[in-house]
């Protein structure tokens, strides 16, 4: 028979609860007013680069604190070391050895490094990403989350949405920001000087990374609320538009153009998915 809360328990519980929504709305204000000044700078060009680092943090902050709503707060915390860890790895060995992306080197303005190889706001940014791509994905499949294999496209889904959102970024990472350079190869293909390796090596570590996050993501005592939730859409095509923004500052138009049909056609199918 199922147990029955105490009163003290209860109300410890509610307490918690209201305590992640206030939080939750707080980080909400900030995330966007960092997006605002970091959509600032691209007007006001500074030369520090605190604006884009506050807005990673406070994305940072902000996607945890969602999924806080959805998952114990262990599993979140549990989510995010493994994320965190397994692609602070693989940036490491990419920078090192140019193996999966293809060859890079890391600039100034990407920040401080661990270790001369790793800029520290790099992890957070992945884990922004892939959990927000995996947000974005689970509204998408939401008309078969009762099916057996949902759980698998949602996986595939979120590394294709992740692999997308990179192919958005690398114009303003590498030509605008000069976040990363890529040092030319012999294929004589490449966006916006990304080698096209770089967007399917995205996508299988991301597949990888969730294949270690993804039992911590399973909440065993679900709690009574939907879980259509537009937060990781926005944030999803916030990045987007940003980019997008960007890009046609520079007159990168095949990127705009790519960032505007990315956009659009993931909200169409988000939004869609949210209405069953």
């Amino acid at each position: 028979m199922p147990t029955q809360k105490s009163p003290k328990n209860q109300s410890a519980a509610d307490f918690v609860q209201k305590i992640t929504t206030w939080l939750y709305w707080l980080l909400n204000f900030l995330l966007a007013a960092a997006f605002a000044l970091a959509l600032a700078k691209l007007f006001v060009p500074m030369n520090s680069g605190w604006p884009e680092a506050l807005l990673i943090l406070t994305a940072t902050a902000g996607t945890l604190a969602a999924l806080a709503r959805q998952l114990p707060l262990q599993n979140v915390l549990l989510v995010a070391f493994v994320i965190v860890i397994f692609t602070g790895a693989v940036l490491a060995v990419g920078a090192l050895t140019g193996i999966p992306f293809g060859p890079f080197t890391f600039g100034a303005k990407a920040g401080p490094e661990f270790f001369k190889t790793l800029p520290w706001i790099m992890p957070l940014f992945w884990l922004v990403v892939i959990l927000n791509s995996r947000g974005t994905a689970r509204l998408i499949l939401r008309p078969w989350r009762k099916t057996k294999s949902y759980g698998f496209w949602v996986m595939g889904l979120t590394a294709i949405l992740a692999g997308l959102f990179d192919f958005a970024l690398e114009p303003f990472a590498s030509r605008v920001q000069h976040y990363w350079i890529w040092v030319p190869t012999k294929f004589p293909v490449a966006w916006y000087g990304a080698p096209l390796v770089n967007f399917p090596a995205w996508t299988m570590v991301t597949l990888m990374a969730l294949a270690f996050a993804t039992p911590a993501l399973i909440n065993k005592q679900p709690r009574k609320k939907s879980s259509k939730s537009f937060y990781s859409l926005a944030v999803w095509l916030g990045g987007i538009l940003f980019f997008a923004i960007a890009s046609a500052m520079r007159e990168f138009w095949p990127a705009v153009a790519a960032d505007a049909a990315i956009g659009i056609i993931t909200a169409v199918f988000a939004v869609r998915g949210a209405r069953w």
